[in-house]
């Protein structure tokens, strides 16, 4: 302010040359954001030159005046020179100019306008000359405004973009606050078929993020309290658009015309209606009004919307209920208004995102966007069809009866959030519809089980932890005590299926080679303490006896097993220890070192150590091969290797075992909660479930442990 003087910029604005209120005027657009420059521009009298300048400058003395006028109405000055005459010009420029920099400031003019009733600390007398309330006018005189405005959203010019977004916001803000309970709506519903929600949602997966932040984040809040604003207004069958709504379902359900009435022209006749009128579309009752207390209006506007856009396959539906018993019918009502509350949970649409808005505009990372931004809930109706038409398909799949609408809407839930919760900012709405048909409810289940566990994590986490680790102790001993067992067995491995030794050429006859030249029997010793073994001409029906194996290893001179058995298994869906390879492998290989005294030593180990059982010392002793078995499958494999490590104390590596330990795990932890009573835990303190009575039952039962039929 020092280097401009404000006297001399005042004249400059009234000069009868159009280059010097141009450079006049563009000085000012810098400055007047200063609220003590402000003030002495108006004390100069500049304000009534500036609003002169904005009401018949062109070019770019036009869009500089713009800008200062707007800016000088953003520092809360100037609200006096704000009449129906500059509101008229304003919204005149933004229909019919064309120029980006004069929409800009005329645009920024507007948004101070609608939204100075929300700066306000006190009501202005004038209050008419604000709010959406001074635009009516206008907007009667130029019927194309909101067209306009809508289309301005899809500009490449991001600053001309969010002005216009941020003046459609003011205009949703102050409609949805100050007007009628009649009014409101008609303008949203406006603004909805002018495209705005497609415009927005666009914007919202674009890249421009960074410069639209703000109004699509207000836009955001402002549709959630659209839907919370549905959601409180009660169905009142005196309003005459609530009537209407439950009509137009009635009368898309295709109901069955009354028989001709008798020929005495009985007026009761003509007046019989079905019975189950509205229970047949799913409802409880025969007055629905009360059914919808929980999702308002907005459960209404979802259900005539379904049934709008898929009248015939409703009708469809309808009929195939019509077929069934009462029990086992589909409440096509009572799903869609559950499905509405779902969605109205998912989206947290009663907490508000305006105080969280200031909050994510300070992160400057793209994973704050992310977080922040749900374009999805835009497209409410169209995820609204989609969780209500799985919920159909899901009682189908399910064979569920009335008894089982909670079981299934719970379904339903884990569906959304897994699909919609899972969406990215950029994934379109027409690959969330497909995913939620196309989910299998086999991975649903397991989806469920999974948040059932988490549940019981919550509830009993630091007991179930110490059950678990009693259990998974427990399960290992079980099945070290199992796999050893399989080598008190003994097993036959076959010999000569190597083709020659590492590093030396192999011929065809090598290759040709299937049948082994001879059978290794290999046993475990009653103490445990020595692996016998023998090699026969050919596997026999009767093992062999410790004493027809002549040759054994003392275990405690076993230094390290090492394999090239995988961890990982060939199934992950299977946990059976007796599965077989379908054809023998001979690349399977379980090699046993150990220490030699070096004077009988007659070659060096040259595999991989992985672990390590002898303490004694190892100078005057060398570590060889002690013994290599060729395991014909996958299950012996896993037997013989996690055997042998754990005789010699070592963790097992196979996923075979590890899984078998699992699996006891798991069966114990069922096991000990099913010793859980029912009100042992507060988390669990509700109505108590029936107990069925055992009167008339035997004992002649058995438990199908895998599902089996």
């Amino acid at each position: 302010m020092d280097s401009i003087n404000i006297t001399e910029l005042v004249e400059r604005l009234g000069s009868d040359e159009d280059a010097v209120r141009k450079m006049a005027v563009f000085k000012l657009q810098s400055n007047i954001g200063d609220p003590s420059f402000a003030d002495v521009f108006i004390a100069d009298g500049g304000l009534t030159k500036l609003r002169y300048l904005t009401l018949h400058a062109t070019g770019n003395t036009l869009a500089y005046s713009l800008t200062s006028f707007s800016r000088l109405l953003e520092v809360d000055k100037g609200w006096d020179y704000v009449n129906q005459q500059l509101v008229e010009r304003v919204v005149e420029l933004v229909v019919t100019h064309p120029l980006v920099n004069i929409l800009r400031g005329a645009m920024s003019i507007l948004v101070s306008i609608v939204s100075h009733p929300h700066n306000m600390s006190s009501k202005s007398p004038e209050s008419d000359a604000f709010g959406f309330r001074a635009l009516k006018p206008a907007i009667s005189i130029y019927p194309q405004f909101l067209e306009m405005l809508v289309s301005r959203l899809s500009s490449a010019d991001h600053a001309l973009c969010a002005n216009a977004l941020q003046l459609i916001n003011s205009l949703m803000r102050e409609a949805i606050t100050n007007d009628s309970e009649t009014d409101w709506p008609k303008f949203i519903k406006k603004l909805q078929d002018l495209g705005v929600i497609q415009a927005v949602y666009t914007l919202m997966q674009s890249t421009a993020l960074q410069d639209l932040a703000h109004p699509l984040l207000e836009f955001q809040a402002l549709s959630k309290a659209l839907l919370r604003k549905w959601k409180e207004i009660s169905v009142d069958l005196a309003k005459p658009e609530h009537r209407r709504a439950l009509k137009a379902l009635h009368l898309a359900s295709n109901p069955e015309r009354p028989s001709d009435p008798v020929e005495n022209g009985d007026d009761d006749a003509k007046r019989r209606h079905n019975p189950e009128k509205w229970r047949r579309l799913g409802f409880e009752s025969e007055t629905p009004a009360w059914e919808f207390e929980d999702v308002g209006f907005l459960g209404m506007m979802d259900l005539t919307d379904y049934v709008k856009k898929h009248q015939d396959g409703f009708q469809k539906l309808l009929l195939e209920q019509s077929t069934k018993s009462t029990d086992q019918r589909c409440p096509i009502a009572r799903a869609s208004l559950a499905v509405t509350e779902v969605l109205y949970e998912h989206f947290e649409v009663d907490k508000s995102d305006l105080d969280d808005v200031k909050s994510y505009l300070a992160l400057d990372s793209r994973s704050g966007f992310e977080k922040a931004f749900k374009p999805l809930i835009l497209q409410w109706s169209r995820l609204h069809i989609s969780g209500l038409q799985s919920f159909f398909r899901l009682w189908t799949a399910t064979g569920a009866e009335l008894q089982d609408f909670i079981k299934v809407v719970e379904l339903v839930r884990i569906l959304l959030e897994a699909v919609v919760g899972g969406a990215t900012r950029t994934k379109d709405v027409n690959e969330v519809e497909d995913e939620i048909e196309e989910f299998e409810y086999q991975r649903l289940r397991r989806l469920q089980m999974e948040l059932l566990e988490l549940t019981y994590e919550d509830t009993w986490g630091h007991h179930l932890r110490q059950v678990r680790d009693e259990l998974s102790h427990e399960a290992l001993q079980f099945v070290k005590e199992q796999r050893i067992r399989c080598l008190l067995q003994g097993a036959w491995f076959p010999n000569g299926l190597s083709y020659k030794a590492e590093g030396a050429p192999v011929t065809k006859q090598d290759l040709k080679r299937s049948v082994p030249s001879s059978y290794r029997f290999v046993k475990l010793s009653h103490n445990r303490r020595y692996l016998h073994y023998a090699d026969f001409d050919s596997q026999s029906d009767d093992e062999p006896g410790l004493e027809a194996l002549c040759d054994k290893i003392d275990l405690s001179t076993v230094s390290s097993v090492a394999s090239n058995v995988s961890s990982t298994s060939d199934s992950d869906s299977s946990t059976s220890t007796l599965k077989t390879l379908p054809q023998p492998s001979s690349s399977t290989k379980i090699t046993i070192h150990g220490y030699v005294s070096s004077t009988t030593s007659s070659s060096e180990a040259s595999h991989h150590h992985t672990h390590s059982n002898s303490s004694k010392s190892t100078d005057a002793k060398k570590e060889v091969v002690l013994l290599i078995l060729y395991p014909q499958s996958h299950s012996l494999a896993s037997e013989w290797l996690d055997g042998l490590l754990m005789l010699l104390n070592q963790q097992p590596i196979t996923a075979e075992t590890n899984s078998l330990i699992s699996l006891v795990s798991n069966y114990g932890l069922k096991i000990r909660l099913l010793n859980v009573r029912f009100g042992d835990d507060s988390a669990l303190a509700c109505e108590q479930p029936e107990i069925p009575s055992r009167e008339g039952l035997d004992e002649d039962y058995y438990y199908d442990v895998f599902g089996g039929t």
